[in-house]
């Protein structure tokens, strides 16, 4: 049968209940929360599906609905694959299109945990205050009020509102994000939000209202067209929805609800006091070679994480990054060997069955660089020691935020700051230029690491590199020279 005249998946069982509101409805959702959630049900029942509400695209609306809100995940293992359905997503709301479909949903007193996947830049944070970016497009439209909100900060609040008029008890927050403390940072956005929108409220959510931070890990690629149809022509059913992800997963989760939640620990989930060191770990570890993966390894024309570490050089600099550069900055973690889970690490990047894309993981770069990379080199920095592998990745994402790779081909950077970060770029004459340009963007950098002289020197020399030998030859370069016990300046 052709594919296009295969019949779609379609769910067979009733809809679940619903007991979760989860907003940012893509892969990752998919592979992950709802995954924790389907499993958490069927070992301990309750009534905890999942209304997911998209903020901007109908895209996962349309993949979903036509099947009954049911989907394939499949498990990719190095010389293995498992395809398994997934029944606990109940509905898909998109919120540019009913506003208050989506706040009446937050209202439902059956609603007990919200947890978010949106990216850095959904929140509104402002990386430099640490709080609300009120330049934040979606921010500025819900200053104004709450009535047919934009940003995820505006349905909670909107949401938590109705709650507290109708005398109902606040659900949970729970980020599921890549920020450092994510719940604290959620709070803490959400406060000053409602201060400025709603400052009655203000109160009633700081004593109320809790906001676990968490750790979450599983590799995610994006869904491929061939994956689908490899899929059909396996089982005899197309869907749209399917999402493929590796076997490992880790969520780490603090145990300070409000309210009630799934029985997550059924299914893996591990409740601890503080996640701060595992965050840590993850954030520099898993993300901080993740993006350096990505961007030496698109700018040397690997296409994915697994093709970049199948070159010596490129496992040898994950290599020397671990244990030269940011294990040194990682305070262990309850129950957790370091040494062995960077190996981990290595095994799963090794995986050919996960093609996550360079390109794909490069995205948001101006977002995910100061809490994957930059917090490592402060901290190295203090402790007197040049990053110099870091410092190759910095300067590897500023050659690849230019916009032009290694042979002139036009780059699609996709990130909030894009057209910035290029016309810093092209303002800049010589690498020096165009260096200092991109560390000025405070967003970014701070107002400390633009005057952290070793650490600019070490950058521009890495980009100098960069130019002059291009990402293949720089990485071997740079072995060679963390080799050596200090670190000068070629210029100086």
């Amino acid at each position: 049968m052709a594919f296009d005249q295969m019949p779609r998946l379609s769910r067979t069982g009733s809809v679940p209940k619903v007991g979760l509101v989860h907003f940012g409805p893509g892969a990752f959702f998919r592979a992950f929360t709802a995954v924790y959630t389907h499993e958490a049900m069927a070992a301990a029942g309750g009534d905890w599906g999942i209304t997911a509400v998209s903020l901007k695209s109908p895209r996962a609306r349309e993949q979903l609905k036509p099947q009954g809100y049911v989907y394939t995940a499949i498990e990719r293992a190095a010389k293995s694959e498992t395809a398994r359905l997934i029944t606990s997503v109940a509905d898909v709301l998109v919120a540019p299109e009913d506003p208050g479909a989506v706040i009446s949903v937050l209202a439902n007193p059956a609603i007990k945990v919200v947890t978010l996947t949106i990216t850095e830049k959904g929140y509104g944070f402002d990386p430099v205050s640490g709080g609300l970016d009120r330049s934040h497009p979606d921010i500025v439209a819900d200053l104004g009020g709450v009535h047919a909100p934009r940003s995820a900060m505006g349905f909670l609040l909107a949401g938590l509102a109705a709650r507290k008029e109708n005398d109902t008890p606040p659900f949970t927050v729970l980020s599921c994000d890549n920020l450092p403390s994510n719940g604290h940072v959620t709070r803490r956005i959400l406060l000053e939000f409602a201060q400025a929108v709603q400052p009655e409220l203000s109160s009633w959510i700081e004593t109320k209202v809790s906001f676990p931070s968490t750790m979450v890990d599983r590799i995610t690629p994006a869904t491929q067209d061939e994956d689908i149809k490899a899929l059909a022509k396996r089982k005899g059913y197309r869907d749209e929805a399917l999402v493929v992800h590796e076997p490992f997963r880790q969520w780490v989760i603090e145990d300070s609800f409000n309210s009630d939640r799934p029985a997550w620990e059924n299914a893996g989930a591990q409740f601890v006091e503080s996640v701060d060191a595992h965050e840590t770990m993850k954030l520099r570890c898993l993300n901080g070679t993740h993006s350096a993966l990505a961007y030496l390894g698109y700018l040397a024309g690997h296409e994915t994480i697994a093709d970049a570490v199948a070159q010596p050089d490129f496992e040898a600099l994950c290599q020397r990054l671990w244990h030269d550069e940011i294990l040194p900055t990682v305070p262990p973690p309850e129950d957790e060997d370091l040494a062995a889970y960077v190996q981990a690490l290595m095994v799963r990047y090794r995986n050919p069955n996960i093609r996550h894309r360079t390109w794909q993981i490069a995205m948001d770069g101006s977002q995910k660089l100061p809490q994957r990379i930059l917090g490592t080199v402060r901290d190295r920095l203090a402790a007197g020691v040049v990053p110099l592998g870091l410092c190759l990745v910095v300067a590897a994402w500023m050659r690849y935020s230019g916009g032009v790779d290694e042979v002139g081909k036009r780059i699609d950077v996709r990130d909030p700051l894009a057209e910035r970060l290029h016309a810093a770029s092209e303002r800049g004459a010589t690498p020096e230029e165009k260096v200092s340009g991109l560390l000025a963007i405070e967003e970014v950098f701070g107002t400390d690491l633009p005057n952290a002289n070793l650490f600019r020197d070490a950058v521009t020399d890495a980009y100098v590199r960069l130019v002059d030998h291009g990402a293949t030859e720089s990485v071997a370069l740079t072995l060679e020279q963390m080799g050596r016990s200090s670190y000068s300046p070629t210029k100086a």
